[in-house]
């Protein structure tokens, strides 16, 4: 047989001594890691169900920003357009959809404990755009007038309606039309509308070309502190002279308006990995400085009409976590995930794994120290010098145990007490031998013609 079978076959039945001796521990952490395995949060959901608002309008736009930044950490978003914040809360009751775009103040009437928010995205300023003529100061004033207030389902309706009824207005005392943006617009445009409500962001083109419209400019909500005290989801905000159009000085003065605040709205139970990612994409998407926002003002825990999700606790009091700065989603999710199986498999691995060096070494050097029972046994009979000591067999039961010895393969770091063996047998042979040829010369002295009795 080849050097280099031989070295094969030695590797092999090394590697075979290691599995008797690693197998079972790690077998032993496999079992511990699936049992615990049970106790792991689930993994995320891949797909998830935004519901925005109109096509082309700013929730519906904001729905196909996130799609796009979360098809990049593999999650699928199916932007659902809807009537407006209502029906994004209903859908969300009713579980056919996972995250909704809901408007400040929609959610006062609604029974909806299942809900909780994760922020607030950006102040949607409330303009109530009046024709000139109409004689309208005040909100009081809307009383007999024609209003625009959006169609059923939207927030900007909801909104409203119920600033109106602070003023005393409501269906009986004022005709309430269900028109809203363009329709709004054009409303006021050609008469048939004396007011209308808009609740949408500063850079909505609806918006300049409302203000643009001859006859036709921004109410002052003169009281608007007031208002804020009443619901506290509404804001005073200051719309300065000239902010919307300088060239042309629109608004004519300086105006105080109200806003409430977007907010991202999720089902109790959502993943808490990805409302934290939800959070970490509003803050790119949001965190920048608008007309009315400083940076880093949204996205806010403030201006919450649902319960703060505990997700969203965290992220406002710590940030992302450490894991989501510098890991991809699906392995920052997956880390987080198992923290719970790495506390209990080391305290079990840690132990095992420190008891398996001194059972490997103890293991090799069983293996070699167990011949030295024989090689002893036989050691302390020449020791004895018993005269009927068959010495022929002895030196054939050296050759047997030298024969199993040679058979012996271990690693590297035990070929020093193995040869340290090999050599002990040679020497006790070369005793026996030595021994048996003093036995014959004394016979053959006392052979001699000379020395007979």
């Amino acid at each position: 047989m080849s050097t280099r079978s031989l070295r094969r076959q030695s590797s092999l039945r090394t590697w075979r001594e290691r599995v008797r001796i690693f197998g079972p521990a790690v077998l032993l952490s496999f079992l511990a890691l699936a049992v615990t395995y049970h106790f792991v949060q689930p993994a995320p959901p891949r797909h998830i169900v935004i519901a925005t608002a109109r096509e082309g309008g700013a929730y519906f736009l904001f729905g196909i920003r996130y799609q796009a930044l979360l098809a990049h950490e593999g999650i699928d978003v199916t932007v659902r357009p809807t009537s407006g914040s209502l029906e994004n809360i209903h859908l969300l009751k009713k579980g056919e959809a996972d995250v909704a775009f809901v408007q400040g103040g929609t959610g006062a009437t609604v029974n909806a404990p299942g809900l909780r928010s994760l922020a607030s995205l950006y102040y949607e300023p409330i303009w109530v755009l009046v024709r000139k003529r109409s004689g309208i100061a005040q909100l009081g004033d809307l009383k007999g007038k024609r209003v625009g207030i959006d169609q059923e389902g939207s927030g900007t309706r909801e909104v409203a309606l119920l600033l109106m009824a602070d003023s005393g207005i409501d269906q009986n005392t004022a005709s309430f039309l269900p028109v809203g943006g363009e329709a709004a617009a054009n409303g006021l445009r050609t008469g048939k509308l004396d007011a209308a409500f808009f609740v949408i962001s500063p850079g909505a083109p609806v918006i300049h070309e409302a203000l643009a419209i001859p006859g036709v400019r921004l109410l002052n909500i003169r009281r608007a502190p007031a208002y804020a005290l009443q619901h506290h989801f509404l804001t005073v905000l200051t719309l300065p002279e000239g902010a919307m159009d300088l060239r042309a000085n629109r608004p004519a003065r300086t105006t105080a308006l109200l806003a409430p605040a977007t907010t991202l709205v999720v089902r109790e139970g959502f993943h808490p990995a990805l409302a934290e990612l939800l959070l970490s994409i509003s803050q790119r998407i949001f965190g920048e400085a608008g007309m009315f926002e400083q940076a880093s003002d949204f996205p806010s825990p403030k201006f919450l009409e649902f319960p703060i999700s505990d997700a969203a606790k965290r992220f406002f009091h710590s940030g992302p976590s450490l894991l989501q700065r510098y890991l991809p989603f699906w392995a920052a999710d997956l880390i987080d995930r198992l923290k719970i199986i790495i506390l209990p498999l080391i305290t079990l691995v840690y132990p095992l794994f420190k008891l398996i060096p001194p059972a490997y070494d103890w293991r090799m050097r069983s293996r070699i120290n167990r011949w030295y029972k024989d090689l002893q046994a036989i050691e302390e009979e020449l020791k004895a010098r018993e005269p009927k000591m068959d010495v022929s067999s002895k030196l054939e039961e050296l050759d047997r145990l030298e024969a199993n010895v040679g058979r012996l393969s271990v690693p590297l770091a035990y070929a020093n007490p193995l040869y340290t063996l090999r050599s002990h047998i040679a020497l006790l042979r070369d005793e026996l031998r030595q021994g048996r040829t003093l036995s014959q010369d004394r016979r053959f002295q006392e052979r001699r013609p000379g020395n007979a009795a």
